[in-house]
């Protein structure tokens, strides 16, 4: 089967999910492998994933590492197009959650909040299998290519069979 272009997700559906209306639990989850290397580029894949999915209506989250990391994404959703607003916050707090339509969490988001969650970090959430849509963006690092095998595995283990897309090899 041809792969979609990811950087050009289905005009249906959000980014994470391929397209809308499918039963299939494996069309709402999604591995984005770039070509590039590098951590900016990742995060700036991510930023167009959540773009997209919050201008199809989605509360969109992505589960970042650290505090650096979600600072960074947030200065990218400031900046990322000069008339872009895309309403956002830092959410570092369970207890406190997020009521911005994205969040940049540094938590395990919560299935029931978020209609697209986006996976920037080291940890897949125990609960994966429970979200709607489920993105994980991985740049060409030998590193972060092994961690994201380990949430491929993870995801399978869960019954789930993840649909790759992989750019290095465009």
């Amino acid at each position: 089967m041809p792969e979609s272009n990811p950087t050009h997700p289905p005009e249906t559906g959000s980014p994470a999910a391929g397209p809308s209306g499918q039963d299939d639990k494996n069309q709402r989850y999604w591995f984005h492998i770039l070509a590039q290397d590098t951590p900016s580029a990742r995060n700036l894949h991510a930023i167009k994933l959540v773009d997209k999915a919050w201008h199809q209506g989605d509360r969109v989250c992505v589960l970042c590492d650290n505090q650096q990391q979600a600072e960074e994404l947030d200065e990218l959703l400031w900046n990322f197009t000069p008339d872009a607003f895309i309403p956002h916050s830092i959410a570092t707090d369970p207890a406190t959650p997020c009521d911005d339509p994205v969040g940049l969490l540094l938590y395990p988001p919560a299935a029931t909040d978020w209609d697209t969650v986006i996976i920037l970090s080291a940890t897949l959430p125990d609960d994966a299998s429970q979200y709607s849509r489920l993105a994980l963006v991985a740049h060409n690092d030998p590193a972060v290519l092994n961690q994201a095998r380990e949430h491929f595995k993870q995801l399978r283990k869960l019954g789930i069979e993840a649909r790759v897309h992989d750019m290095r090899q465009r």
